[in-house]
């Protein structure tokens, strides 16, 4: 969700320059910094920028820059600068001050100095708009290339997942003998080999390998990979979905590792856990 766009346009007398950044957010939250004269065309902006930004704290920012700064006065109120002037002078003789630079004083008082309202014109907003876009464009493509690189990083760390969970397979058929030699040797240490019961030691190891059977484990997390990585060729924006799809997968792998009852596939479920954390981190910058 992270992007940065910038335009400018110089006409001569006056230069335009749009910004446009967003960090991350779950939802839009747009901040405008526009000078008085866009003033009316601030919802315009909110809407443009709410239609094309979908999701991220975006922060919209209009400078204009005028060739000749000097301020145009449209012209003086004499009259209540004489008002000012002589209440000023009333007041110093009151309390026997000295009168000091009074006119000085009151050109500075409200209304006394009257300057031209600025206006927007429609070719000056036109410019705007204009540069505007500019910018959204540059903004939408700093969020593709940075997406496509994000996309090749989670099919790489889901890649490892899956691997993962191949050598996972590899290594489980080999529990049950380990399983089965090291309950026969705790009974035989306990009981004696010659009071166990075979008929139901066999009963009673087929009821514990059961429960620490991981097939359905494997095959939903299999499902749930496969599923994150169709989604990831999806057009829409996906984030969301993909933050669900990645819990799933959280789940079936933490799963995974409550009933391994082996260390080297324990190992690799720490892997898939460092991963799938990566990925979590990852999908922060994903709309």
């Amino acid at each position: 969700m992270t992007g940065y766009g910038i335009a400018s346009f110089d006409s001569g007398n006056t230069k335009y320059t749009v910004e446009i950044k967003s960090l991350n957010s779950k939802f839009l939250e747009l901040s405008l910094r526009l000078p008085k004269i866009f003033s009316e065309k601030e919802f315009q902006l909110r809407t443009d920028c709410s239609k094309q930004i979908e999701r991220g704290k975006v922060n919209l920012s209009i400078n204009v820059e005028q060739a000749n700064t000097a301020a145009k006065a449209a012209g003086i109120d004499t009259a209540l600068l004489k008002n000012y002037f002589e209440q000023l002078k009333a007041v110093s003789a009151e309390l026997n001050e000295p009168a000091g630079n009074l006119l000085q004083l009151a050109l500075g008082l409200p209304e006394v100095v009257k300057y031209d309202e600025e206006t927007l014109s429609d070719d000056e907003w036109k410019l705007v708009e204009r540069t505007f876009n500019q910018a959204m464009t540059a903004f939408q493509q700093f969020r593709r290339d940075e997406g496509d690189v994000l996309e090749q990083d989670l099919r790489y760390r889901i890649d490892i997942i899956l691997q993962n969970l191949k050598l996972i397979e590899i290594e489980e058929p080999k529990r049950i003998p380990i399983i089965r030699e090291r309950l026969d040797q705790f009974l035989a240490e306990a009981v004696g080999r010659e009071a166990i019961d075979q008929n139901r030691f066999e009963q009673e190891l087929i009821y514990f390998i059961d429960k620490l059977d991981i097939t359905e484990e494997k095959v939903r997390l299999k499902t749930h990979c496969d599923y994150f990585l169709e989604t990831l060729k999806n057009d829409d924006a996906n984030g969301k979905k993909l933050g669900f799809i990645s819990q799933e997968i959280g789940r079936e792998i933490n799963t995974l590792g409550s009933k391994a009852n082996d260390a080297n596939i324990q190992k690799l479920v720490v892997g898939m856990k460092e991963e799938l954390e990566k990925i979590k981190e990852q999908l922060l910058n994903v709309l």
